[in-house]
């Protein structure tokens, strides 16, 4: 009898473990943050510019976000992070260069991300702008219920 395992990430059984913090940024500042106080417990209800989430779903896709719009030497203490898509950003937008990004996605993705399985990545052309492109990646996780969408328009 064969079955498939859910792995669960331990963490994600605590709710009150934050793993990351979602991108994009909230638009106030921290001297706006909104408190609500029960007796000597104080709970955050906006926590100003940063928002925590708590799960390993969105943790990843966060990661993705920030690694794909990060170019190399964007961060002083990790110069070899982030994937540098932006040099693609002036290319003719041609079947062989629509090509060369999806093999550069892929590359950085099974190098830096290798517990990310690819569903699909499609580079598609902006069909109302044709000087745009667009990523989409569908992504999971093996063994685990965790799975998402991204799409990056450049």
């Amino acid at each position: 009898m064969a079955f498939n395992p859910q792995s669960i990430n331990p963490i994600n059984l605590n709710p009150n473990i934050g793993i990351g913090v979602n991108i994009p940024f909230n638009n106030i500042g921290p001297a706006e943050a909104l408190f609500y106080t029960t007796g000597s417990i104080v709970t955050v209800i906006n926590n100003g510019v940063f928002t925590t989430n708590y799960n390993t779903q969105e943790a990843i896709k966060n990661n993705l976000i920030n690694y794909f719009l990060t170019n190399p030497g964007e961060l002083p203490l990790n110069p070899s992070f982030g994937a540098g898509l932006r040099r693609f950003l002036f290319e003719q937008i041609t079947d062989l260069n629509n090509a060369t990004v999806k093999s550069f996605v892929q590359d950085k993705l099974d190098n830096v991300f290798p517990m990310i399985q690819i569903a699909s990545l499609d580079i598609l052309s902006n069909t109302q702008d044709n000087n745009t492109i667009i990523i989409s990646l569908k992504y999971f996780v093996p063994n685990t219920n965790i799975q998402g969408t991204l799409s990056f328009q450049f």
